[in-house]
């Protein structure tokens, strides 16, 4: 591993616990669409979620709360996001690893959620990045390849001077891997993936042992 320049972290399931996007996408907006159309919350929430797998998540708007809120006719999405804000929570260790790591590396966010949400998510974190990085938001495109090229650009380091961790294995470990960044793959689970880290403390712990 070459001398590592920036570490970029993915926000969901990284950072971040996915309770507040759980709360606003499989809770409120079906509790909503219910009071709207008539339903119980059992037949809203599947009438929700055939919406969104038509959608899936290769497509922007699939990512996109005002999409869904013209597109289910909700109204103001501001009202449903302020009432899940209470769900947002950060990881045990990562208050402790991101200061530890500040003082030694540029960290960046590289997300693949809407800066609208985002800078909710990140609220009590967001004083150790020295930038927020949404491919949604900022590129219009999910995390590919060519997103963790375009950081290495903004960022003026090469590829390989960078380590990305995400719990997807798609957009985090293999997208990275595929642009030459050293990707590594969070599996939050316990199930011990082959390779994966357990949690962010293993990256701190990586970082000092290849120093």
């Amino acid at each position: 591993m070459r001398q590592i320049e920036l570490v970029s972290l993915d926000a969901e399931g990284t950072l971040v616990t996915s309770d507040f996007s759980e709360t606003i996408w499989h809770e409120a907006i079906p509790a909503l669409y219910a009071h709207k159309k008539g339903l119980n919350l059992a037949q809203a929430k599947r009438c929700i979620t055939e919406e969104y797998n038509k959608v899936g998540v290769h497509r922007l708007e699939w990512y996109d709360i005002e999409y869904w809120f013209s597109c289910l006719d909700l109204g103001s999405s501001e009202p449903v996001i302020e009432s899940c804000l209470n769900k947002i929570a950060h990881y045990p260790e990562v208050t402790e690893v991101l200061s530890s790591l500040a003082g030694k590396y540029r960290l960046v966010v590289a997300s693949g959620t809407p800066l609208k949400l985002l800078d909710y998510l990140l609220r009590d974190i967001k004083p150790y990045f020295v930038r927020i990085f949404s491919s949604i938001s900022h590129y219009r495109q999910v995390k590919t390849p060519g997103f963790y090229l375009k950081i290495c650009e903004e960022m003026a380091v090469e590829p390989g001077q960078v380590i990305h961790v995400g719990d997807s294995w798609q957009f985090d470990f293999l997208n990275a891997s595929q642009a030459g960044i050293n990707a590594l793959y969070i599996d939050r689970s316990g199930a011990n993936h082959k390779d994966s880290l357990g949690d962010l403390t293993a990256l701190k712990d990586l970082l000092v042992s290849s120093a």
